[in-house]
């Protein structure tokens, strides 16, 4: 095998599911032509064989290809057999790599789940998974399947496990404001910002009360830190005011969340015409004090669903995805994150990702800068 491509480097080690006597084509070809397709645009086994023959020359540069490029069916039943555990581990191995910078640098790490609506069978439900997002690095760092039988509960620990967020801000919504992963993250060396709501009954309501009377009195002898910040968009105003409290003498229970140093409030007054609404949103956090960094971490969360999970349906058809058998599902949203991560690394096209993959289906050498990324 030739070509330099750290795709090649890092998912060399992903075991092959079929048996020897049914190996006409290499693994890692199949896996690097399968990458590049859904670079380049390819959402399912019949564009990504039309990719293969398309550019079966340029990929004799990278790959053996003993026997040409692999039919559909061969793309189908590999992923469907594929161990998406091995497939998910060398993408953690790849990411590490990329983004070791990320480790003590401050980075936003938003953690949260997306349904692909239509990655289901009569059997099974659709595939859900928790992702670990880096705001400022525009990279997905991680994801993790929830069982069917579980939830984003059981997911979200798995998924800090496999990360180094030492130095890093964790955001997670109300469905992981839990004492065990506080405790998780602060073991680890990192912050954390959790959204609270009514799952966590009564420090929610203690909260919630404290915060509402002391906006009453205009924080009349209470120690605080605000923000507010105003956006314009197409006719929409949003004012977000942020408030962040570290003296917690009065909030009951405190010292069963570790590290627990500040309480935040969030209120979005958004105004759509004559239309206003307002929300309040309650958050439990490690920081001590700053409510620049406490906003601009709920900021960058909010932002996954543009940065990442608008990016995933809009670009790469992933919530139309109707990818349904065995692993298939999984091992597919593997192949999306990773050339997300690739066309986002790519910094010599300024253009959106709709314009990285179409150069890159375009040209060839651009492909190639994108794959080397």
């Amino acid at each position: 095998m030739s070509g330099n491509s750290p795709f090649l480097k890092h998912f060399s080690s992903v075991p092959d599911p079929r048996s020897l006597i049914n190996r006409k084509h290499l693994l890692l070809d199949i896996l690097f032509i399968a990458l590049c397709a859904v670079i380049c645009g390819a959402k399912g086994w019949n564009e990504i064989e039309e990719f293969g023959k398309s550019r079966q020359e340029w990929l004799k540069k990278y790959l053996l290809l003993p026997n040409g490029i692999p039919s559909h069916d061969t793309f189908r039943e590999v992923f469907l057999f594929l161990d998406p555990c091995k497939f998910n581990e060398s993408f953690s191995n790849w990411i590490s790599e990329v983004a070791g910078i990320i480790s003590g640098s401050g980075e936003n790490i938003a953690i949260d789940g997306k349904t692909s609506r239509h990655s289901f069978s009569n059997k099974t439900k659709p595939l859900h998974l928790v992702s670990a997002w880096a705001s400022k690095n525009s990279l997905v760092l991680g994801q993790i399947k929830v069982d069917e039988k579980s939830n984003e509960i059981t997911a979200i620990p798995k998924i800090l496990k496999a990360l180094d967020v030492k130095g890093c801000m964790i955001t997670i919504d109300a469905m992981g404001c839990q004492k065990s992963i506080a405790k998780q993250i602060s073991e680890a060396e990192g912050d954390y910002a959790l959204a609270l709501k009514g799952n966590q009954g009564k420090i929610h309501e203690q909260i919630k009360d404290y915060m509402e009377a002391s906006i009453e009195s205009k924080f009349e002898d209470i120690k605080h830190e605000t923000k507010t910040t105003i956006e314009k968009d197409h006719g929409r105003i949003e004012t977000r005011k942020y408030y962040l409290i570290n003296d917690l003498n009065w909030l009951e229970g405190r010292e069963e969340w570790p590290s627990l140093r500040s309480v935040g409030l969030v209120i979005s007054k958004r105004k759509i015409g004559e239309k206003t609404t307002i929300e309040n949103r309650y958050y439990l956090t490690s920081l001590k004090s700053g409510v620049e960094r406490f906003a601009e971490a709920v900021r960058s969360h909010w932002g996954i669903e543009n940065s990442l999970h608008w990016v995933l349906d809009v670009r790469f058809n992933e919530d139309q995805c109707r990818k349904r058998e065995g692993n298939s599902p999984e091992n597919f949203a593997v192949l999306r994150h990773l050339a997300l991560n690739l066309l986002r690394k790519e910094k010599t096209n300024k253009g959106s990702i709709a314009i990285k993959q179409f150069k890159a289906a375009l040209s060839e050498k651009y492909l190639e800068v994108v794959i080397q990324s």
